[in-house]
């Protein structure tokens, strides 16, 4: 990165550390009350749209409605359909997005490019980012890494923002292999771009990055992974299963729970629900299922009202298949391509902080380069990120990363 990008990077960290709130405020049951607006678009765009695998570009409109704030900056504001492929069964899905691109003369070796990956917007096939002007709350962020001298794109994830798929929640191969094809598909439509890339994420979007390093190095070959970003991720869920067994989930985790169970149900469909659900989770199923409109306006305060007994498990042996399918959804899977930063909060009642520690500490094990602070007073909305631009800039200026494994445990790292 030249000396004007470093430095626009830097200044850039004020704005994108309380942008970061709203990342990692996705995942929480208060994100139901978006009611997403349908955005304008406008002339396709040119591009490559040949059919050549994962991350071929299906379509890129114009994005006419789109937050000023990334308008104003942007040579390119596209919404974009692109192909990927299904972390549940290897199945070819469509995809639904959105790229944007500096304005400018590309730095030499191309713009890189970061994919973004965006917190907990919902379930179902109107959740989607790209459906929405302000990309339902991430439209600054994206403005700040895109003001950087970034091309990013921003996966909606399989079954948000289009019909005719379903919403995997939180099955971290999924959203790995999204991030990645849709850099992929990027690259199809931003003349000058690099085969550099990082990925940068919070909550269901820091599962996301952590998933898209781990598989950049197979399913992402052909491109270049300098660094993953995962503020407070949703790595490693297993827990939840144990906790709805015992009747300790914490108010945050109940419509978690709900939202893990609805993409379960679609991806294994001989889930027995009825396992899972009663009381008012089984009698208000759709409203707690919804992201928008009229049926999620009530939403919220039905979460509030979800008993313990309500998503406990029947049997032991219900409490096991749960186990067994969020195990399988979780971080990490693999070793890791290239560094990482994980931040998360020691007072986190969505993803517990014993959670992170243990993905943290498998990573360490795996080989992986990981640099992880804990912020012991935060929470998950509330997560300190401002160190992610200047980590992000130092890998794509080509610095060695530091990294903090092995260690003794998590909570002791130091400061980056």
């Amino acid at each position: 990165m030249n000396h004007a990008g470093t430095t626009m990077l830097r200044r850039a960290a004020t704005a994108g550390a309380a942008a970061l709130l709203l990342i990692s405020a996705g995942c929480s049951s208060d994100s139901a009350a978006v009611d997403p607006q349908s955005v304008a678009v406008g002339a396709t765009l040119p591009a490559d749209y040949g059919n050549d695998g994962p991350g071929s570009l299906q379509s890129a409109e114009d994005l006419l409605t789109i937050d000023r704030r990334l308008s104003g900056i942007s040579s390119i504001a596209a919404r974009v359909v692109y192909t990927s492929t299904s972390g549940v069964d290897g199945s070819e899905q469509r995809v639904s997005g959105t790229v944007f691109a500096p304005e400018g003369t590309a730095p030499e070796g191309g713009w890189p490019i970061i994919a973004y990956g965006h917190g907990t917007t919902g379930v179902l096939e109107d959740c989607g980012p790209s459906t929405d002007p302000e990309l339902l709350g991430s439209s600054q962020i994206v403005a700040a890494l895109v003001r950087t001298g970034h091309v990013v794109a921003v996966s909606d994830y399989q079954g948000l923002g289009l019909d005719g798929t379903y919403h995997p929640y939180l099955d971290a191969r999924t959203v790995g292999n999204n991030l990645i094809d849709s850099v992929r598909a990027a690259r199809k439509l931003v003349p000058n771009t690099s085969t550099r890339w990082a990925s940068f994420g919070g909550s269901q979007g820091g599962q996301a990055s952590w998933a898209a390093n781990e598989l950049a190095g197979t399913y992402g070959a052909g491109l270049d992974m300098v660094g993953s970003v995962s503020l407070v991720p949703a790595a490693d869920i297993t827990g939840l299963a144990a906790a709805a067994a015992s009747g300790t989930l914490t108010e945050d985790q109940k419509p978690l729970l709900q939202w893990v169970l609805v993409g379960l149900s679609q991806a294994h469909p001989e889930l027995n629900l009825d396992d899972y659900r009663r009381g008012i989770v089984a009698e208000r199923w759709d409203e707690l299922s919804a992201c928008g409109g009229v049926l999620a306006a009530d939403r919220t305060s039905l979460a509030a009202q979800i008993s313990d007994d309500d998503l406990r498990p029947a049997t032991p042996e219900a409490t096991a298949t749960l186990e067994g399918y969020l195990r399988e959804m979780s971080l990490p899977k693999s070793p890791a391509s290239a560094p990482m930063l994980v931040i998360y909060g020691g007072k986190d009642t969505l993803i517990s902080q014993p959670w992170t520690d243990a993905a943290i500490a498998a990573g360490c094990g795996n080989g992986d380069s990981i640099q992880y602070v804990l912020q012991p007073n935060s929470g998950h909305a509330d997560i300190d990120g401002a160190a992610a631009f200047g980590w992000l800039e130092d890998r794509f200026a080509g610095t060695e990363a530091v990294s903090f494994c092995p260690a003794s445990a998590p909570e002791s790292a130091p400061a980056p």
